[in-house]
């Protein structure tokens, strides 16, 4: 290789002076592959010594162009790329999506289906907390809780299974309702997952929350005040631990979220400690909101009256003449979709997920935007850690729970 495409070869990467190799202040990359970022990340810090000076963050190293996919795709095919986003609660971003089609079509959507989704997606919310809360823990040297709790994640995902036959890119339900509705079987991991979760909970929450060493090392770690995340767009437990009430089940609420009694845990400082707590206590609401949804189950179909949108189930295919015609045009985009410009968000696992629908008519989308909180929370990542050790990013970068799926849609 000449000298001349040497040095181009390397002229975009940082690099030491001599004044700052003789000096205390460096430039040093956290990333793209850094076993404590839990993510492709790349943070290119300037540091003196411990402390950090500055950060500038790069994304794009698992672009995948969602939304130009989705635009390419029949309305029912997209559901498998809502998977992508937010991978530690799928349920909740395929359940997001269909709301989405639904409130475009004007569908009515039977009581029993919208509290079966508010079950799912509040276990889903609690998986993504265990994975969220657990990691801090491991980034501050206790990995036990970690080890404990992943069994009961692995519950969640067993009855994933039962619904839908996958675990972590679920592909759950279907535009209007459910494949099928809950079998025997997931009713009895269901209620043994119910009978033995609040123990394990408390446990792992005495393990950490009232821990010396925890405490010292997560309060202050990585704050952010609320008018400063509201600002940023901040939404979802990171903007409650900030002291802001905003809770999209509350303020605008979807699949009957308005009958359950909950509160919205809020926090006050903003920092590594309260993103912790809120977490921990919204865990113990969803399972509040799952036990009184499970208690109130409706009778009724398990999927709304659209023949138009809903997959006949198989059987009916191989042996129905109108329900092979229903099956072939929606899976082949030939079902007529009304023109329209909708906008329905949930509250993810991570805040508010929303998802922007234009269609012209057409047998896909015209246009498809994700509203992803993650791509929000790491433009505030520097701002955060500004001031704070190298120990300190990888604690708040975990806090936010910044879910590398979400950066690059």
């Amino acid at each position: 290789m000449s000298k001349l495409k040497e040095e181009k070869r390397f002229e975009n990467i940082p690099s030491l002076s001599q004044e700052t190799i003789d000096g205390e202040i460096a430039t040093l990359n956290l990333g793209p592959t850094h076993p404590a970022t839990h993510g492709i990340f790349q943070n290119i810090l300037k540091v003196d010594g411990e402390k950090i000076l500055s950060s500038e963050q790069t994304v794009g190293y698992i672009h995948r162009a969602f939304e130009k996919l989705s635009e390419r795709r029949p309305y029912h095919q997209i559901t498998p790329i809502t998977d992508r986003l937010n991978y530690c609660s799928s349920p909740i971003n395929n359940m997001g999506w269909h709301m989405t089609v639904e409130k475009l079509i004007g569908a009515e959507i039977p009581k029993r289906v919208q509290y079966m989704r508010v079950i799912i997606m509040e276990l889903a919310r609690i998986a993504d907390h265990l994975i969220c809360n657990s990691v801090i823990g491991v980034d501050t040297g206790a990995l036990t809780g970690f080890t404990y709790v992943f069994q009961e994640r692995e519950k969640i995902y067993e009855l994933y299974e039962e619904i839908c036959g996958a675990r972590l890119t679920t592909n759950i339900g279907r535009i209007g309702g459910f494949e099928r509705d809950f079998t025997p079987e997931f009713h009895r991991k269901f209620q043994e997952f119910m009978k033995k979760f609040p123990k394990v909970l408390e446990e792992f929450d005495g393990l950490l929350s009232r821990n010396r060493i925890f405490m010292d090392r997560t309060k202050g770690a990585g704050p952010i005040s609320g008018e400063r995340a509201l600002e940023y767009g901040f939404v979802g437990p990171n903007l409650r631990a900030a002291g802001v009430d905003y809770d999209v089940r509350v303020m605008n609420p979807y699949s009957s979220y308005e009958d359950f009694d909950f509160i919205i845990p809020v926090g006050v400082n903003g920092d590594t400690y309260d993103r912790f707590m809120v977490r921990q206590e919204e865990m113990r609401q969803s399972m509040n909101i799952i036990k009184q949804a499970y208690e109130n189950l409706p009778e009724g179909d398990y999927h709304a009256d659209i023949p138009d949108f809903y997959l006949p189930p198989k059987e009916e295919v191989y042996n129905n003449m109108e329900a092979l015609i229903y099956h072939f045009k929606i899976v082949m985009g030939e079902t007529p979709v009304p023109v329209g410009e909708v906008y329905h968000s949930v509250e993810g696992g991570n805040g508010e997920l929303g998802y922007y629908l234009i269609s012209d008519g057409g047998r896909t989308p015209y246009r498809l935007q994700f509203r992803r909180p993650c791509f929000i929370y790491y433009q505030a990542y520097p701002e955060m850690i500004t001031g704070q050790t190298i120990s300190d990013a990888v604690l708040t970068l975990s806090s936010l729970n910044v879910i590398a799926g979400e950066l690059d849609a």
